[in-house]
């Protein structure tokens, strides 16, 4: 995956949308007004990187499993990955991994909320 396929992938989630409120250097994404992902536009160390919100215990899981899966960078270590997105992590993982990030999100929004996204075309 190169990072227009990861971003692609990104946008493809219901209701996302793309933003640069840190700056134009890092693309963040989000639904429901909420950040489910955020990608580094300049490589870091040669690397390109997908931050993508996860729950705990596969965070550790699959951290075990790639190398290319890290705690997240400038995040919450607990709560968020750093996927690096040319690596040894598969393509059709990192998109599960941009799915199971915005399914974090969603659950973590009121109910009414969890229902409109639900119903959101």
């Amino acid at each position: 995956m190169n990072i227009e396929e990861a971003r692609e992938a990104c946008l493809t989630m219901k209701g996302a949308t793309e933003s640069f409120p840190f700056g134009e250097d890092t693309l963040v994404f989000k639904v429901m007004d909420k950040m489910f992902a955020y990608m580094g536009l300049e490589s870091r160390d040669g690397e390109i990187w997908l931050n993508l919100k996860c729950d705990p215990e596969v965070a550790i899981e699959i951290r075990e499993k790639y190398t290319g899966i890290r705690p997240g960078y400038h995040s919450n270590k607990k709560y968020w990955n750093t996927i690096v997105i040319e690596s040894d992590v598969p393509d059709n993982l990192i998109k599960e991994l941009v799915q199971h990030s915005v399914d974090e999100v969603i659950k973590k929004l009121p109910k009414v909320k969890q229902q409109e996204y639900l119903k959101a075309k």
